[in-house]
């Protein structure tokens, strides 16, 4: 399956239907009088988030969405039937964002079965019928229904995780997140193996979170360079990023300034947000050196500094413990031991 993050799609609710003038004509019924139906109420174009879909591929074939129109009044006071809503189903954190200016968001679905009604459709107009009074008894005046809204819109994916891995090429983050869940992201020796973001499901400790890893960043991809910065839109909403450094590199003091600068660069509250700094690849040297760098990371403005290894796992351990401090009890799932320890004794039977 392909992955696309935005997307721009036509939509249009329904019209009203109009409005009927008719008259009751029937042998031997005397002044019948006026009998036309209002018209009908048009589609509403709503958004509805489904925990199924995790991609916008499906909008790259499909970009017109259009909403029925309600159906005209007739005679003998039959009102138009209602246009049927058209519902519009986007991946969990997907954004409506404005064609206008490309910043305003319209809708914002970050819970599996939200919906959002971006269009109404149009109300009905009223038949001849309606306008019957004492003194105009014969009334041929009508409306015509309300007409559609229609707008072009953005759709733009932003997913959900806990935990986002940022680095430079080649820092072992595709590595990484395959040692902590069942990704099979891919993994080579050359810069930007990663083209799409990864998820993955960690557990630590009888705690779960989700963890996603991006393409990685190079100097200058906040004007382009490289894949550029978009992908950063899906770690906006993790609660902590974990910055891999590659050990191996020529500096790993200037690689993490390096992408410090591009998430200055990017904004949108990347900057704040908390950041534990990985030194990965270290089973590549001996520890003094592996000491050497940390120190070094230390006086270049890093917090605290976890020397790791994604291939042999030696350090992953106390990084994880600190990840899970950043995470409310609302996104951690956890089995009491006992539980756990009966549910493993206790034998498989398919009843």
């Amino acid at each position: 399956m392909h992955f696309l993050d935005q997307a721009k799609i036509y939509i249009r609710s329904g019209g009203g239907g109009p409005g009927a003038v008719s008259f009751r004509r029937e042998k031997y019924i005397q002044y019948g009088g006026p009998d036309g139906g209002n018209g009908g109420k048009g589609g509403d174009v709503v958004f509805e988030a489904a925990a199924g879909l995790n991609t916008l591929i499906d909008f790259r074939y499909t970009q017109h969405f259009k909403a029925p129109r309600g159906g005209h009044g007739m005679g003998k006071n039959r009102n138009g039937a209602a246009g049927k809503d058209l519902v519009i189903k986007v991946p969990v954190g997907t954004q409506v964002i404005s064609d206008e200016d490309r910043e305003t968001v319209l809708a914002d679905l970050t819970e599996a079965g939200q919906r959002v009604t971006l269009l109404e459709g149009g109300l009905g107009g009223r038949g001849n019928a309606s306008y019957k009074t004492s003194t105009n008894r014969a009334p041929r005046q009508h409306q015509p229904g309300e007409p559609a809204e229609e707008m072009w819109v953005w759709l733009r994916l932003k997913l959900l995780a806990d935990v986002g891995l940022v680095g430079m090429p080649n820092a072992g983050k595709s590595t990484f997140i395959n040692k902590l869940s069942n990704t099979k992201a891919k993994v080579g020796d050359y810069a930007f193996t990663t083209l799409r973001p990864q998820l993955g499901v960690v557990m630590h400790k009888n705690r779960e979170f989700v963890l996603a890893d991006i393409p990685g960043l190079i100097a200058g991809a906040a004007d382009g360079a490289g894949i550029g910065d978009r992908f950063l839109g899906h770690v906006e909403r993790c609660r902590v990023l974990i910055h891999l450094i590659d050990i191996s590199s020529a500096d790993p003091v200037e690689a993490m300034q390096i992408v410090e600068e591009e998430l200055e660069a990017y904004g949108s509250g990347l900057e704040d947000k908390p950041r534990l700094v990985a030194l990965n690849k270290i089973d590549l040297v001996d520890d003094d050196l592996a000491q050497d760098y940390a120190r070094e990371l230390l006086k270049a403005g890093a917090a605290e500094v976890f020397p790791i290894s994604g291939a042999t796992g030696k350090g992953i351990s106390k990084l994880l413990d600190a990840v899970i401090e950043y995470l409310p009890a609302a996104t951690v799932t956890e089995r009491p031991e006992g539980e756990q320890e009966e549910a493993e004794d206790k034998p498989w039977s398919p009843i």
